[in-house]
């Protein structure tokens, strides 16, 4: 597994938004690294409320005095980690070449960039599994903006483009499309990170679904084509 940490020597450099105080950028990449692995596994493992800031503590190597020098609270620490996770996906959407090919040839290689996600950031995609719960709620508005405004508009700027183009339906909503599109790939990372979920994708496309991605890719991209299609070429 490929630890999140790992992805660049300056941790720093993946935060979109400060919630850490002075003190964490001024430490050695090493600890921040050590920090953010502690961090990161104790989140996913246990979820936002039930986590605690004294083991992340203890198992990064540091006293609890030292955590709050670097972070105000647990809820300054959790809301780092996601906008750490937030950027590792923006990378890794960043390293996908999505100038190339019709709308449906991009749709593909997001497919495969969520499976290879999933699998290589699966604590990553635990937390932001979690952020859905109802003991975060009081974060929700904030969070859902912040994570899902860029993939909208994303999604809205390719069907408009696609329909001047002819190569969807001129007739279809935008808005609602974009929603339903992007309930495919955020179920999909859901299908390889719980246990619930990766079962309930074995129940739904068969026993050999976590093992055969080409098929699920294939019976997606069909679904799409033949969903988003004019009229005619469904």
């Amino acid at each position: 597994m490929t630890t999140p940490a790992d992805a660049k020597t300056d941790q720093t450099t993946y935060f979109l938004e400060k919630h850490f105080k002075d003190g964490f950028e001024k430490i050695a990449a090493e600890k921040q690294k050590r920090i953010m692995d502690a961090a990161i596994a104790e989140f996913a493992a246990k979820g936002f409320i039930a986590a605690n800031i004294n083991i992340i503590a203890k198992n990064a190597g540091i006293s609890i005095g030292s955590m709050y020098n670097y972070f105000e609270s647990k809820e300054s620490l959790f809301l780092t980690i996601v906008d750490y996770g937030y950027g590792v996906l923006e990378s890794v959407i960043s390293s996908v070449d999505l100038e190339r090919g019709d709308i449906f040839e991009k749709f593909e290689l997001l497919l495969r960039m969520a499976q290879k996600y999933s699998r290589e950031y699966p604590e990553l995609n635990q937390i932001y599994l979690d952020l859905t719960s109802e003991g975060l709620s009081h974060l929700s508005k904030k969070l859902s903006k912040q994570m899902e405004s860029i993939t909208a508009d994303f999604y809205r700027i390719l069907m408009a483009e696609a329909k001047k183009d002819g190569t969807i339906a001129a007739d279809l909503d935008e808005y609602v499309t974009s929603f339903c599109i992007d309930n495919l790939m955020v179920m999909l990372q859901f299908s390889y990170i719980s246990d619930y979920y990766r079962e309930r994708l074995k129940i739904f496309a068969g026993e050999d679904a976590l093992e055969n991605d080409e098929k699920i890719i294939r019976g997606m991209m069909r679904f799409i084509r033949r969903a988003l299609g004019p009229v005619g070429c469904k």
